[in-house]
This record gives C-alpha cells, structure tokens and sequence, in this order.
C-alpha cells in the first residue's frame, strides 16, 4: 500500500484571482483540487492521503471532502511559506502513522490532469528502483544561462526532460533528506531538485500526456479546453 501527500498551500498570486486560491477554482462546479484528489480516492493502492492546505481554506475543504465523498484524506494541515517548506509539514505529521519503508507520493493539488496508471507506475517504480520522478519529454531546446543575458549551453533536446509529479519514494528516505535541508537551511523547488542537491539517485517515470500545472490563467483556460474535449471524446467518440 501507499499514502499521498498533496502541497495545496498556494495561494495564487500569478493566477491574478484574489476571490480564492487556485486549487478552489471551480470547473463545471467542482474544485480544481478535488478533481486531482479523486484520482488517488480511486486508487486501490492508495490507503491514505494527507493534504496542505493554506490555513484560511482549510474549513472549505473539509467541506468539500464531505460534499464529494472524499474519504482517504486523514489529515490537513496548513501550509508554509514555501512548496518546499509544505511538503516537509506534511511529511514531518506523516511521520507519526507511516514506516519507513512506506511508499509516499507527493503531488501538487493543482495538478489534475493524472491516472491510475501514472500512479500504478510510480508505486511500481519505487518498489524497484527506490524512487520515481514523473518526467516529460522536452518539445523545444532547452537553454542554459548562467548570467541570464548570454547562452552558456544548449543540450541535447533528446536527454531533457521537464519534471513533473508525482514524485515518490520510500517514506523514510525522503523524510530524512527533507530533516536535513531543514538543519542547513536548504530551500529546493521540488523533491527531485532536493534529490539531485544530495547526490540521490532518482529513477524515471514517464508522464501521461497533458500533466500540467495550473499556474496562471492561461493554464487554466487551456486545463478547461482539455477537458472539455476528453468530455467530448466520451460522448462522441471523436
């Protein structure tokens, strides 16, 4: 079995939105972040969930939770000042029910575009390889720039990926590396980055397609249109 942490604290600010945070935003009246928690609700190998959320809207969600049958979640928590700063919080309270050699899955709440099968491969990753970061192939060149004006270097579009979630690993490992950088005052922009600062192996899982965070507007407009035309598919078997 598995449990998954999901860092909902954002609070939007390049989403332009200040009625609510992006994770409240609503799609054919449901929540962003519900759409992203049912995809691990539904999950047979996911026991139980633990989400951060920003302090003001926990008391919304737990509504929610009730409103669209969400049951696995057993635990909010509010967030911090940074994704990275979350994701320890929430781990740091799993530490109480979860062994070492659990297996964890951390995911953003305004992420919602995953499956059972993305999940079923990271769980499988980790029993394997003790690890697995959700990439996605790389559709342009990627440039390097040291000093922001000059190209330092352009590598091979073939060997870059862009890292996306989940990203999992065994409980206990990723704990600990989240307690160090803690100690050392390390701020990291997702457990891949805290991963790679520490010289940890990571393994690869590929991305279903259209794995995209909700960020700013556009985000949100192109997450609506994407799901409009799965809806569509169904329907009409386009």
């Amino acid at each position: 079995m598995a449990a998954a942490l999901i860092f909902a604290g954002g609070t939007g600010r390049r989403m332009n939105t200040y009625s609510k945070p992006k994770q409240f935003l609503e799609l054919h009246g449901k929540p962003i972040i519900i759409y992203t928690l049912e995809h691990f609700e539904y999950h047979d190998e996911i026991e139980t969930i633990t989400v951060v959320c920003l302090t003001d809207w926990i008391a919304e969600l737990k509504g929610l939770l009730r409103r669209f049958g969400i049951t696995k979640v057993d635990r909010i928590l509010p967030g911090g000042e940074t994704g990275h700063d979350s994701i320890y919080y929430g781990l740091a309270a799993m530490g109480e029910t979860t062994e070492d050699d659990e297996i964890v899955l951390i995911h953003d709440g305004v992420r919602p575009f995953i499956n059972e099968k993305l999940i079923s491969r990271n769980i499988e990753a980790v029993k394997l390889y003790g690890s697995a970061i959700t990439v996605e192939e790389a559709r342009e060149s990627i440039v390097r720039c040291l000093d922001g004006e000059n190209v330092f270097e352009v590598p091979p579009r073939n060997q870059m990926y862009t890292a996306k979630a989940p990203q999992s690993f065994r409980f206990g490992m990723i704990l600990k590396l989240y307690e160090r950088a803690r100690k050392e005052g390390v701020q990291t922009i997702d457990s891949s980055h805290l991963c790679s600062l520490y010289h940890v192996p990571m393994h690869v899982v590929k991305s279903t397609k259209n794995n995209l965070k909700i960020t700013e507007p556009a985000d949100y407009y192109i997450y609506r249109a994407l799901y409009e035309a799965m809806e569509n598919q169904q329907i009409f078997g386009l």
